[in-house]
C-alpha cells in the first residue's frame, strides 16, 4: 500500500514488545522508530538486532522526543492504564497487550481516555488473529452454528509456572495468575467467535493448592492463584465455562481448547502435540446423519494484531479487538475473582 508517509511507531516493554516489533515489520505502511525499557541491557540488544535508534529509559521520554501516531504498551499489567493514557495525551492511538489493565475500573479510564482523545485503543489478543480462528469465526457468521448456546474455552499446563518472584506470580504488578495470563486470551477467542454476548452473572473459583508450597520451599513471593474457573451467563440465554492453570495434573504439558455448541452444528478448535499449533472441527447433522468438518490447510492467510491495527488506521476502518470489548474480559475476570472470594456469584447487569 502507498501512502504519504510511514506511520512512526513506538513501543514500550521490549520482553513481549519484541514480538510488536516483528509484526509492525509486516505492514509497509509503519516503521518503530522508538523503543523504551528500564533494562539498557535489553533496550541496548533489541534496538541492536531490529535496526531502531529512537532509545529511551522511560516511556515519559520517548513520547517527549518523539512524535509517533502508535504507542504499543508491552510492560507489566500494572503499568497499562498509565502508558496508555500518557499516549492519548500524546496524540497516539495505542495497541495494548492483555489484559488490558488490572481491572476493569481502569479499563474504563482507558476506554473514556481514547475516546476524548479521538485514538483507537486496540488490545491484543493475539489467538483470534490465527488462521484457524479466522477461519472458524466466518464459519460462525454464516450461521452454520445456529443459535450458540453453550462455550467451554480452556487453558491448562501441567506445569508452567513462571519463575517465583517474577512479576507475573505477584498481584500488585500482575492483577491476578493464570487466568489474567492465559484465560484471558480463551476467553476472547470464546466471546468473539459467539459475537461478544452480554455478560449478566458469573461465578468463579480460584486456588494455589500446587503452586503456594512450591513458592514456599523456594522463599519466593507467589501471590495470585494457580487456577482458576469460571462459570458466565449471557443475557440471550447462553453459558460459558473457562478454566485456567499454570499447574494441573493433568496428561498433557500444555493444553489449549475451545468449544461451543449451537442449535445446528458444534465446533472445536484445540492445539496440537501439546504446542502451539492449532486444529479445527465443525460437527454437524445432515438429513439424519452426522458429519465432521475438519479445516485443512492452506487456509486463507492472516495477519497479526499489529497489521490489522496499522491497516485500520491507514484506511480508516473499524479496528479488531477495541478497547469496548477488552472491557468487557476485563469485566468478566473480575467477576471471577470477585465470586470466588465470597464464595457467590456476582451479577453485572
Amino acid at each position: 500500500m502507498k501512502t504519504e508517509r510511514k506511520l512512526r511507531a513506538g513501543i514500550v516493554g521490549l520482553g513481549i514488545g519484541k514480538h510488536h516489533l516483528e509484526g509492525y515489520r509486516e505492514h509497509p505502511g509503519v516503521e518503530v522508530v522508538a523503543i523504551a525499557d528500564t533494562d539498557p541491557a535489553r533496550l541496548a540488544g533489541v534496538g541492536d538486532a531490529f535496526g531502531v535508534q529512537g532509545r529511551y529509559p522511560t516511556v515519559e521520554a520517548m513520547l517527549g522526543k518523539e512524535r509517533l501516531d502508535i504507542l504499543s504498551v508491552c510492560t507489566p499489567n500494572k503499568f497499562h492504564r498509565d502508558i496508555a493514557i500518557r499516549g492519548f495525551e500524546a496524540g497516539c492511538h495505542v495497541l495494548c497487550e492483555k489484559p488490558m489493565a488490572m481491572n476493569a475500573a481502569e479499563g474504563e479510564e482507558m476506554v473514556a481516555a481514547a475516546k476524548k482523545a479521538g485514538k483507537r485503543l486496540m488490545i491484543d489478543f493475539s489467538y483470534r488473529f490465527s488462521e484457524e480462528s479466522r477461519a472458524l469465526k466466518a464459519q460462525v457468521d454464516s450461521g452454520i452454528l445456529g443459535d450458540i448456546y453453550f462455550a467451554r474455552t480452556v487453558w491448562h499446563r501441567r506445569r508452567g509456572l513462571p519463575g517465583f518472584g517474577g512479576w507475573f506470580g505477584i498481584k500488585e504488578l500482575s492483577g491476578g495468575g493464570p487466568l489474567i495470563d492465559l484465560g484471558v486470551h480463551r476467553l476472547d477467542l470464546a466471546l468473539w467467535l459467539m459475537g461478544y454476548p452480554d455478560p449478566v452473572w458469573v461465578m468463579g473459583s480460584t486456588g494455589d493448592s500446587i503452586a503456594r508450597p512450591m513458592a514456599e520451599r523456594s522463599g519466593k513471593k507467589f501471590t495470585v492463584e494457580d487456577f482458576a474457573a469460571g462459570f458466565v451467563k449471557f443475557r440471550n440465554g447462553a453459558t460459558l465455562e473457562i478454566e485456567a492453570s499454570w499447574a494441573a495434573n493433568i496428561r498433557e504439558n500444555e493444553l489449549m481448547e475451545t468449544r461451543l455448541l449451537g442449535t445446528r452444528a458444534g465446533l472445536l478448535q484445540r492445539n496440537v502435540n501439546e504446542e502451539y499449533k492449532f486444529e479445527a472441527e465443525i460437527f454437524l447433522e445432515r438429513e439424519g446423519c452426522q458429519f465432521d468438518m475438519k479445516l485443512h490447510p492452506p487456509l486463507p492467510s492472516s495477519h497479526g494484531a499489529m497489521y490489522s491495527f496499522v491497516e485500520a488506521i491507514l484506511t480508516d476502518a473499524p479496528h479488531p479487538a477495541p478497547g469496548e470489548e477488552g472491557l468487557v474480559v476485563m469485566r468478566i475476570l473480575d467477576a471471577i475473582y470477585a465470586s470466588a472470594s465470597r464464595g457467590e456469584p456476582v451479577r453485572l447487569g
